[in-house]
């Protein structure tokens, strides 16, 4: 038996990099998927939007480990679409276990070029978007008798990072969000719990042409403020980190290993949160 066979997983975010290790990872231990991701042009990103290829990759991958997925493109953004596809996901799979709040971008600009644009988008996808998530599928797991919830913060969650003005204030709000729910939530068996990456091999996270690009950016501003670049370092002597180390925390947290973690930011950042 797997870690978590038997059960369901819904994970936002799933077309590419984190969300779809989490979502193979949970599959290689027994769970069944309900997987959304927007799957759309995103606006002033300066990677590659996941595309629905990307989306039907992962239902490929899922499937060839013998377990069900149902996949859509939603925005967690629109409530609407994220309660239909839950709920259309539970009654197809019967049931739901697990959350993984995953979706996210990413948009560096210093203080003072941040747009209200910019500013509305980060809080809207990166917190709200939590939100939606938790609110709307905490029915499910209180129905099913309890479960479990995990939220992808980042090290930006645990400390302040430089030029990332929107995104840090977002994640540190996703903290706020799983120690409001953990607190509400525990009566009914469900556990909420936030995960702290640093940097990952995603096309958000630094990997590809594209983050290449943004990172050699994001090494110009550090010269117009030189004393901020070593917050970026990690303690230890790696320069990122792969999706699976994110998703076997995910998978940790998710399963009956960690039933009585709750409430606790879980840094998986190499050291860095400790700068």
């Amino acid at each position: 038996m797997g870690r978590v066979d038997g059960k369901v997983a819904f994970i936002t975010g799933a077309a590419r990099g984190q969300g779809r290790a989490h979502a193979i990872r949970l599959a290689q231990e027994g769970a069944d998927i309900i997987a959304i991701d927007l799957c759309d042009d995103i606006p002033n990103v300066s990677y590659e939007s996941a595309t629905p290829e990307d989306l039907a990759e992962t239902v490929r991958q899922v499937e060839a480990l013998g377990r069900r997925i149902i996949a859509s493109q939603v925005d967690v953004r629109d409530r609407d679409g994220m309660k239909k596809a839950i709920d259309e996901g539970v009654a197809q799979l019967g049931k739901l276990d697990i959350v993984v709040a995953n979706a996210g971008i990413c948009v560096i600009a210093p203080w003072d070029q941040t747009s209200v644009e910019v500013w509305d988008q980060t809080i809207g996808t990166n917190l709200t978007g939590v939100w939606n998530t938790v609110q709307l599928a905490a029915p499910h797991l209180v129905e099913n008798g309890g479960g479990s919830m995990i939220l992808t913060s980042s090290a930006a969650g645990l400390k302040g990072l430089p030029f990332l003005t929107a995104y840090v204030a977002a994640k540190h709000g996703v903290v706020g969000i799983m120690r409001g729910f953990a607190t509400e939530l525990a009566q009914h068996n469900i556990r909420v719990n936030s995960v702290h990456p640093t940097g990952v091999d995603t096309p958000m996270g630094g990997a590809g042409e594209d983050s290449e690009a943004a990172t050699a950016a994001f090494q110009q501003l550090v010269g117009t403020n030189p004393r901020v670049g070593p917050m970026m370092m990690n303690l230890l002597p790696v320069e990122i980190t792969e999706s699976n180390d994110i998703a076997n925390a995910v998978l940790f947290l998710a399963s009956d290993e960690s039933r009585y973690v709750t409430s606790l930011a879980m840094a998986v950042d190499a050291g860095n949160s400790r700068f």
